[in-house]
């Protein structure tokens, strides 16, 4: 369990004393005061928090009977499709899945949170969809994880709306790249568990390959206003493309992110897609969280950054949840 410190110099605050060292740090600890009442919040934290890391590691999760292959996607900008995509990765990758992500976004912030290269001039998921390119050319291993493997989106990829156009087959181009690459890998005995793909905020050509490629699709979802505007027109687009290009796609899970439990509207939010979505919700929630907005300036997940803090925990928690329900029949 790891708190903030308090700065050196600052009179102990009633009710907890530092006592329990960690490093040359040292944290907090709820003294058995019964008089102090400030220290219970506190206390009921800490407690739930070493509760739930206890939970996550009594048994471990079960691998894939096949590749998952997961395209992450909201046209709604904003909910956090690339801090899902990058920590869900990682956390599988933590408990031991060979996992890839693919940076389908001109903006590259998946590669920067995996902390792989992406200037102009690297071999980037550009040269798959557009060039032809091979998918094991442009490959990087990310230095969060050993089995953590990320192709790289570059500045060229805000260009390939328009190029893909007049390609023959533009709709499976990702699609038929990475089916050759998953089955090279599997011969070779390299097998990946989980591919996940991280689409830019609109439905382009990007996006359609993103969900041609994939057989499942994670929405996350922000617990605030308009949360789910744009949810059905995004449902009757997967749909269209179950029907004419993709039979095997499956709307497989919700997230909810961005959850602040002292609002109402938050909980509202919870209860609405929970009510419509009893199937697709995911139990967890995503806090709103200062590690999970700090963590990508460094170049890591969360949960390389700290992996103790709530937001690193509920990320596990999910992680954990997608993995035991597995995917859809």
């Amino acid at each position: 369990m790891i708190t903030e410190p308090f700065p050196s110099g600052v009179v102990t605050p009633p009710g907890r004393s530092f006592h329990v060292k960690h490093g040359d740090t040292e944290t907090p600890s709820v003294s058995s005061s019964a008089d102090d009442d400030r220290s219970t919040p506190l206390a009921r934290e800490l407690a739930d928090l070493n509760r739930r890391k206890q939970a996550l590691s009594r048994e471990p999760l079960p691998s894939p009977a096949a590749t998952r292959v997961i395209t992450v996607s909201n046209q709604k900008g904003g909910v956090g499709k690339t801090t899902t995509t990058v920590n869900l990765s990682a956390a599988l990758a933590r408990s031991g899945a060979r996992v890839l992500v693919i940076d389908l976004d001109p903006q590259g912030n998946a590669s920067t949170a995996l902390g792989v290269e992406h200037r102009a001039e690297t071999p980037s998921v550009y040269d798959v969809v557009v060039n032809d390119g091979d998918v094991a050319d442009v490959v990087q291993k990310s230095p969060e994880f050993d089995t953590l493997f990320c192709i790289p989106a570059t500045i060229h990829l805000a260009g390939a709306e328009i190029e893909l156009v007049s390609l023959v087959a533009r709709e499976q181009r990702l699609s038929r790249a990475l089916s050759e690459y998953l089955s090279t890998t599997e011969k070779a005995g390299e097998r990946y568990d989980y591919v996940f793909i991280d689409c830019p905020p609109s439905l382009g050509l990007l996006t359609i390959n993103a969900f041609v490629a994939a057989s499942e699709v994670l929405i996350p979802i922000q617990c605030e206003y308009y949360a789910l505007e744009g949810l059905s027109q995004l449902l009757r687009n997967i749909q269209l493309i179950e029907k004419h290009l993709n039979p095997k796609l499956k709307v497989s899970s919700i997230l909810l992110t961005m959850y602040d439990g002292r609002t109402n509207l938050a909980q509202q939010v919870v209860a609405d897609v929970r009510e419509h979505f009893p199937d697709e919700a995911l139990n967890t929630l995503i806090p709103r969280s200062v590690r999970i907005s700090e963590a990508p300036g460094y170049g890591q997940t969360v949960i390389s950054y700290d992996s103790n803090s709530p937001g690193s925990i509920s990320y596990l928690e999910a992680a954990a949840e997608l993995a035991r329900r597995g995917a859809p029949q």
